[in-house]
């Protein structure tokens, strides 16, 4: 560090010495604005927040708020995330309507930050390629009441093969050896060793190079990690760009302001100005890099064919299916339709989804995702519910999906009441009957089912807390 900073060193080394900061984001599918969060925030916790300079939906909170042991954390409120890890998203800048890969997403905190902009239109993959970890990435999904994600446990190389050119933006998060996590996580610092720096330098290499094919032409690839080693950084984005010619760096308004531009070591230093890393002793925040890039707008003749030859399967997917599976099909959709007439204030079908169903679990999957044939998959878009013998029973995400006014039933929680409901408890009701939403704050945490001024819980069992 000391060759990589020269006069700098020193103030970097002293930063190590000062406590870390904690950062959280607010959930934009659950709250209208900032202004509303901040004011039910206040009345619910009276926790002194401070803003995040480059995200907007991003704050800074004491340790001794302790947000991860609130209810609204339950209901998706808020993630709790390191704030220097929400610039690559800022760089992002995902849109609503867009298909957008983020290829290696556990445990969650960017998938669901491009939710949030993406604010529930258009298809978002979030793909993991250990399986336990692939599961913590879909619960907080489920949490964070994200309807139009796919969340996939894949290689990187499987993926490039069903998604050629596919994406409008991606995400390589990549994996690294975490030297800007060395004061947050001291388990990052007793695993790091020289030839770690090196196996994940030709690790991120193979994972770019399968994001440079699922890219479309004149779309945008965000490359970020955590550490400061420069051949994880600078020096791998001089390889890809050499490799891959029709890929540019583009500066972005809001790094520029916030962020240090320009690679470190002196031979690429040229190049690669438009880079950015984040220094914990220049801004209140752990150690990451970031660059933004650009794919040429040229489409040649294989980019044509396949696109055309995923329309073409979705299409045909749609029209043809085994008959035994199709009557499947409608029979779980009059159970979901028969229990969306009573319980729900909206009709799905008008989300831009459509229905599968994979054994007695019903989802509604993505529009624009293709065939899911030969893919690994762990959540397919929202989880509506299970379909059982004459009955539908509607899932965990589908109640945090909803907004409490979109429930033709809803009890508000109070006084102690949303803990005793997280842990398993029955609370009270009015006159209620049958399927009921529940929640705190007009947040819901779930579902529960009324009946004589009892609601009976049905928060999942291996959910329940006790604090």
């Amino acid at each position: 560090m000391r060759r990589l900073m020269g006069e700098e060193a020193e103030e970097f080394f002293r930063s190590y010495e000062k406590e870390r900061v904690y950062g959280l984001r607010y959930n934009p599918l659950k709250f209208e604005s900032r202004e509303i969060f901040e004011r039910k925030l206040s009345a619910a916790a009276g926790w002194e927040l401070a803003p995040v300079p480059w995200c907007l939906e991003g704050y800074y909170y004491q340790p001794s708020d302790q947000p991860g042991k609130h209810p609204w954390h339950e209901a998706g409120a808020y993630y709790i995330q390191e704030p220097s890890a929400m610039s690559a998203v800022e760089l992002l800048d995902a849109k609503p309507g867009e298909k957008i890969l983020d290829l290696c997403a556990a445990p969650g905190g960017k998938t669901t930050q491009i939710a949030g902009k993406m604010q529930g239109q258009g298809l978002l993959v979030s793909n993991e390629c250990y399986a336990n970890r692939a599961r913590i990435l879909a619960q907080n999904v489920e949490r964070m009441g994200i309807c139009n994600a796919v969340v996939l446990n894949e290689s990187t190389e499987h993926l490039a093969q069903g998604f050629f050119a596919f994406f409008d933006r991606i995400l390589v998060d990549a994996p690294c050896s975490g030297e800007g996590m060395f004061r947050k996580d001291p388990k990052a610092a007793r695993e790091w060793s020289l030839e770690h720096v090196e196996q994940c330098a030709v690790r991120q290499h193979e994972i770019l190079s399968h994001a440079a094919e699922m890219l479309r032409p004149g779309g945008v690839l965000v490359y970020s990690t955590c550490t400061f080693a420069p051949q994880e950084n600078e020096e791998c984005l001089a390889w890809f760009l050499k490799k891959y010619p029709q890929f540019s760096l583009e500066k972005v308004d809001l790094a520029e302001q916030y962020f240090s531009s320009g690679g470190v070591p002196a031979k690429i230093q040229r190049e690669l100005g438009k880079t950015y890393r984040l220094w914990p002793h220049k801004l209140s925040g752990e150690g990451h890099f970031a660059a933004r890039l650009v794919k040429a707008d040229v489409c040649g003749e294989k980019e044509r064919m396949v696109a055309a030859g995923l329309s073409g399967r979705a299409k045909k997917e749609r029209k043809t299916g085994n008959k035994g599976e199709d009557a499947r099909r409608k029979e779980a959709l009059r159970f979901f339709q028969e229990f969306e007439e009573q319980a729900l204030q909206l009709k799905m079908e008008e989300q831009g989804q459509r229905y599968v169903l994979f054994s007695e679990q019903l989802y509604l999957l993505p529009e624009e995702m293709p065939p899911l044939d030969g893919f690994k998959v762990v959540r397919a878009g929202l989880h509506l519910g299970t379909c059982k013998k004459n009955r539908f029973e509607p899932s965990h995400a589908l109640a945090l999906y909803l907004h409490s006014r979109q429930a033709r039933q809803y009890v508000e929680l109070t006084e102690g009441e949303p803990l005793k409901y997280l842990h398993g408890e029955t609370v009270s009701c009015g006159g209620q009957k049958g399927w009921t939403l529940v929640g705190t704050a007009g947040l819901p945490l779930g579902w529960g089912k009324a009946q004589n001024g009892i609601v009976k819980n049905h928060y999942p069992k291996g959910l329940r807390i006790c604090y």
